[in-house]
This record gives structure tokens, C-alpha cells and sequence, in this order.
């Protein structure tokens, strides 16, 4: 009888260490997993202008996190082109303690990166990330920021000569915000490759919104063809530009594809869903823990193609030719 209580004294004690064990193992699979699927992250995000690009950009970084299936609590912010209103936002963002900022477009990015050390920043829409002092290199990112360019090797080269080779423009015109520091970079790379075509470039420069149109108006006359960077102050006034195209019969030629379709004649791009959704996927695993800021490398587009708007082509006095099929595609518009 004794040694029977006892062997039962001995089982249930090992049926008791083993129920613990198994509370304890749950509990750990519950903090790890259950916890972390059912958490909210909060993510900044502050847009440097309102447009179609910036726009769709956004969207994609948007959606790229709601189908990596995280539950996030979106602070969406725009700076409407003011750089005194990206260091508002960033600095906001820091006190409501965000994990995370999603900085579209360059002003936007060094707000982020000016206001904070600790918080994970990842950009998109930013022409040159190193000489923006953003990152030290493209395989090198910071120890909180990375993210996307929207500057492809490739694009302003294959623009630049379909305006000199096709169009036969030997004078071309030029608009920036020379406070940009992304369109200072483009308009340097215009300049080299319009030179080597053996045209002419015509700049002018803005410093805000409402200096657009008088800008594209001074053009007329001195441009056989127009260029416009994806610089913001510009883009977010674009329509002024086409209006002065349309009516003077000048070819403009732009360096995204939402605005080729607002009415240029053409632009060698990509689509900037494409690369917001990418700063999307690089920002999950920033969240999610699997990777480190400073292990992401700052990624280029992942397409590039010409496309021609034959409407805006027509609307300008431009005849679009049929060759044109081989140099890339066409696009009716709507």
C-alpha cells in the first residue's frame, strides 16, 4: 500500500511539472505571436506636395502594409510644398512617438531625418538619397533611414534624347525650384546630356507655386521643346505649364508618367505606386523586427519605360509617328 501512494505521489508530480512546463511554453507563444499579430503600429506619414506621383506613392506604401496583414494606425500629413510645414510634421510625429515615418519626397525626408535618430524613417519619391545627406551610400543607409529613389540611371537620359533626336529640339527649356535640392541634381544631369546632343538649355528658376505660369510664359519664343523634373513646386502647378504648351504649340516633355498623363508629351519613368509599395515592404520588416533600418539598402525602381501621350502630342503641334512604337508605347489618354 505504501509503495503504491508513493508511486502515485511520484506521477502526479511529474503530471504537474509537465502542466507548468505546458502553461509556460503557451504564455511564451502568446506574447511572441498572438501579441505581436494583434498590435496597431503607428506610422507617420508626411506627403511633401499633393500630387498624382506623391499621391500613388502613398497609396502603395499603404497598401504593400495592409497586405503584409499588419494592423496599422495611419497619421497622414501633408506639407502642401512648404519646407517650414515638413519640420512641423516630423516634429509632431516624434512627440505622438510613431514607430515608424514614411517621408515622401526629399523636403520630407530631411525634415524626418533632422528630427529624429531613433525612429525608423523610410522615404520614396528622393532623387539622390546621398547627396541629400540621407544616407552615405546606397548600400550603406543610415542607422534609422532608408528607402527608395525615383531616380533611374536611365530615364532622364532616354527623355533627354527623344527630345534632341526626335523632336529635333535644339533649345530646351527648363523649370525648377533651385530650393529643391533633389531638381538641382536633375537639372545639372540635363544640362550634361543636352550638351553632349549638342543643344542649348534654357533654365528658369521658382521659388514657389504661383511663379510657375509667368515662368512657362517667359519660355515662349527661346525653347523649341520644354523639361520638367520631378521637382514638387513645379509638378504641383503642372497645369499651368500644359496650358502654356497647349496654346504656344511648345512640346513638353516631363520626368513621371502621372504627369505625362495630366497632358506632356512624353516621360521615361515608372509608376510611383510601384516604389511607395516597395518603401511598404521595407517598412513591414522594419516593423515586424526582421530586419534593421541599417540593413535594408536603399532600392531603385524596379521598371523603367517611354511612354508617349499621343493626345498631348497633338495638343502641342507635335505629329507622332509611327516609329515611335519601337522607342516605347503610346498612351491615348482618357
Amino acid at each position: 500500500m505504501k509503495k503504491t501512494v508513493k508511486g502515485l505521489s511520484i506521477a502526479l508530480a511529474g503530471l504537474l511539472l509537465l502542466a507548468g512546463c505546458g502553461t509556460k511554453e503557451s504564455a511564451g507563444d502568446t506574447k511572441q505571436g498572438g501579441a505581436e499579430k494583434d498590435k496597431t503600429f503607428k506610422v507617420g506619414i508626411s506627403q511633401f506636395a499633393p500630387h498624382p506621383s506623391l499621391d500613388a506613392a502613398t497609396k502603395g506604401f499603404q497598401d504593400a502594409l495592409k497586405d503584409k496583414g499588419l494592423k496599422v494606425d495611419f497619421k497622414v500629413q501633408n506639407a502642401q510644398a512648404d519646407q517650414n510645414n515638413t519640420q512641423s510634421i516630423a516634429k509632431n510625429f516624434v512627440g505622438d512617438k510613431v514607430d515608424l515615418i514614411f517621408a515622401n519626397a526629399t523636403p520630407s525626408a530631411i525634415a524626418a531625418l533632422n528630427a529624429t535618430k531613433d525612429i525608423p524613417i523610410v522615404f520614396t519619391s528622393v532623387t539622390d538619397p546621398v547627396g541629400a545627406g540621407l544616407v552615405k551610400a546606397f548600400d550603406k543607409p543610415g542607422e534609422n533611414i532608408t528607402g527608395t529613389t525615383d531616380n533611374h540611371p536611365e530615364a532622364t537620359k532616354k527623355t533627354i534624347s527623344f527630345i534632341t533626336d526626335e523632336v529635333k529640339a535644339k533649345n530646351v527649356g527648363v523649370i525648377y525650384n533651385a530650393g529643391e535640392q533633389n531638381s538641382v541634381v536633375q537639372v545639372d544631369e540635363v544640362k550634361k546630356l543636352v550638351k553632349e546632343k549638342g543643344a542649348k538649355l534654357v533654365e528658369v528658376s521658382v521659388s514657389n507655386t504661383s511663379e510657375v505660369k509667368q515662368a512657362a510664359e517667359s519660355l515662349v519664343g527661346r525653347v523649341d521643346a520644354i523639361y520638367i523634373p520631378t521637382d514638387n513646386t513645379v509638378v504641383t502647378a503642372l497645369d499651368a505649364v500644359i496650358a502654356v504648351a497647349n496654346n504656344k504649340k511648345i512640346p513638353l516633355f516631363v520626368g513621371e508618367l502621372d504627369s505625362m498623363k495630366k497632358g506632356a508629351v512624353a516621360a521615361s519613368g515608372f509608376e510611383y505606386y510601384d516604389i511607395g509599395y516597395q518603401s511598404g515592404e521595407m517598412a513591414a520588416d522594419i516593423l515586424t523586427g526582421k530586419k534593421k533600418t541599417s540593413e535594408i539598402p536603399v532600392q531603385l525602381p524596379k521598371s523603367l519605360k517611354l511612354v508617349i501621350n499621343k493626345k498631348a502630342a497633338k495638343a502641342q503641334g507635335l505629329t507622332v509617328k509611327e516609329e515611335w512604337k519601337s522607342l516605347g508605347e503610346f498612351y491615348d489618354g482618357k
